[in-house]
């Protein structure tokens, strides 16, 4: 994981989730300035023994899903590498995408997870996640990560995932955009007309879905982010 991530000395990472300090220790051998979040009170008394005194490993006490990422590493830029919770790994992942801090990021999540966030159009896993995913960064699933990894095994496999963040650039407001797309993908095999019907009549949303040069007749699955950004644009107008 640190070699994938790109992790060279004087690097400053961000590990959440950081458990007994396994990966700590390597990001620390590779010579990187440490940021280890965890949640658990107990796992926390156990890294400060593990770390020891190095002045090179900052330990916080704290929630992923609560604390400001950004503050933690001082602004950025950094990395962020982490063997993620896997229960919260996406709502993590997209408060540290929308932080502005991390330049680059290499965590472990769920399979199915790391497929979802890298998925495009035509995959069986593509949904929104994977187009607000799309939104933020650049995804890629790097490698599988054998379940013999782990111990006790867990039931689920497990895959590494890289992320290049990408500045926003798109002229529609980001919330405004993920919000369209969640309702959009709320009833994923209803044809977006139907499915949109509380944010717009039917009609309008039709003329939008030609405007933005798609079938009148198009369901969520079938947009792609730039589709998605044109629909939106159609809307507004």
């Amino acid at each position: 994981m640190v070699r994938d991530a790109g992790v060279v000395g004087g690097d400053l990472v961000l590990e959440v989730g950081p458990g007994l300090g396994s990966l700590t220790l390597a990001l620390r051998a590779a010579g990187a300035r440490v940021v280890a979040l965890e949640v658990d009170t107990g796992l926390v008394r156990a890294l400060h023994e593990v770390v020891g005194s190095d002045p090179a490993v900052r330990i916080v006490h704290g929630d992923a899903l609560t604390v400001d990422l950004g503050e933690l590493v001082g602004g950025g830029p950094a990395a962020l590498v982490a063997n993620l919770p896997y229960n919260t790994a996406t709502p993590i992942m997209m408060r540290a995408l929308q932080a502005g801090a991390f330049d680059r990021m290499l965590v472990m999540v769920q399979k199915e997870v790391g497929e979802r966030w890298a998925a495009e159009v035509g995959h069986p896993q593509y949904g929104a996640v994977s187009v607000k995913m799309a939104a933020l960064a650049a995804v890629e699933v790097v490698a599988p990560v054998s379940r013999a990894a782990f111990y006790p095994a867990p039931n689920v496999d497990s895959v590494t995932v890289r992320l290049a963040t990408r500045r926003w650039d798109k002229p529609v407001d980001r919330r405004g955009l993920f919000r369209l797309v969640e309702e959009g993908f709320s009833q994923r095999r209803k044809r977006l007309r139907n499915a949109l019907a509380a944010m717009a009549r039917p009609g309008a949303v039709e003329q939008a879905l030609l405007t933005a040069g798609l079938s009148a007749g198009a369901r969520a699955e079938e947009l792609d982010l730039d589709a998605w950004v044109r629909l939106a644009l159609a809307l507004e107008r």
